[in-house]
């Protein structure tokens, strides 16, 4: 049986799913939402906000959706508190991506309008 991170690919495809959808019911509405509230929304497999295997699975997301043209999906889940910014994962992948994210403040703005002006534009 395939595994992916420590749970059937049948688990995880459907937990991807569900964080898709999540995020992009907040996209259309030009929101955002914070890591635990997505974690919350997610019943295939259980999260911790702070799970290094949930923001792989964010990673895969956010890959697969700049893939097609629309951005990188993640951008929309920020912390709760403080920056209220995605974490430093979501540059980094930027940056693997070939983004440039020298000014990390002005690349999420673009990255965010990019996102909310795709989805927020579909029925």
């Amino acid at each position: 049986m395939e595994k992916k991170y420590g749970h059937s690919a049948a688990a995880w495809n459907q937990a991807k799913t569900e964080a898709t959808e999540v995020m992009v019911r907040r996209a259309r509405v030009r929101g955002m939402i914070p890591y635990s509230e997505l974690v919350s929304e997610i019943q295939a497999i259980k999260f911790h906000a702070h799970d290094s295997v949930f923001h792989h699975m964010l990673g895969e997301i956010s890959v697969e959706e700049d893939a097609e043209g629309r951005g990188m999906l993640s951008v929309i889940v920020v912390h709760k508190g403080g920056d209220m910014q995605p974490g430093p994962g979501f540059f980094e992948l930027a940056q693997s991506l070939g983004y440039k994210t020298t000014d990390v403040l002005a690349f999420w703005v673009a990255e965010l309008k990019k996102v909310h002006g795709y989805w927020s534009n579909k029925k």
